[in-house]
């Protein structure tokens, strides 16, 4: 089947939607523990860049389940595909010109190292919003660890399913240790650069 899919090339390229958003384009990745406070700094980040003229989309675990991906499981193989799923709509959002923030467990290296490959690592920022299981539970936004625990739910990351950490992130955030506006405020200053926004 692949050999006859044919590329059709259109006259707008990504270079002219960055030209005229006046900004680059790329993915900002927050992987963490459930309860981690990914979406909720994700949220606030793209709400920082979105006021100051960034055009932004946010991809979060939940709507993409419900949508896109409602057929898939949380068995290891179905994680893997979920992730392969999402770094392929992001790099077509990347090509579209926008900054594209997505707030996802992401719970396996090999999976996030192949986002990386998908949306090139010029385009990928990993943020890795570390925060201890401990807090997570107590937090339990959710009340997916307190279900785990009961045996309610399995492949819990965390409780019955293994989360391995970013060795090298660009960007470590300690919720425990740090404020979320000193957090996003982190986040912001580090990719402020990568936009090359033109103010002209």
């Amino acid at each position: 089947m692949s050999k006859h899919i044919i590329p059709h090339s259109y006259q707008i390229s990504k270079k002219d939607r960055i030209a005229s958003n006046k900004h680059n384009s790329f993915l900002i990745w927050f992987t963490g523990l459930s309860g981690s406070g990914k979406s909720t700094i994700a949220n606030l980040v793209e709400k920082a860049l979105f006021e100051n003229g960034v055009n932004t989309y946010s991809l979060d675990g939940d709507n993409i389940r419900k949508g896109i991906n409602n057929d898939l499981s949380f068995a290891p193989e179905d994680r893997t595909e979920n992730i392969r799923r999402i770094a392929e709509i992001a790099n077509l959002m990347i090509d579209a010109g926008l900054v594209v923030l997505a707030a996802f467990v992401s719970p396996y290296k090999k999976d996030r190292e192949n986002i990386r490959t998908i949306v090139k690592d010029v385009n990928f920022v990993e943020v890795y919003i570390n925060t201890s299981i401990e807090e997570c539970e107590r937090r339990d936004v959710k009340g997916l660890y307190k279900k785990a625990r009961a045996g309610e739910i399995k492949n819990m990351t965390g409780i019955s399913a293994p989360y391995e950490a970013p060795e090298q992130p660009d960007i470590e955030i300690k919720t425990e240790d740090e404020s979320i506006e000193d957090s996003v405020k982190r986040i912001v200053d580090f990719i402020t650069p990568k936009l090359q926004l033109n103010n002209e």
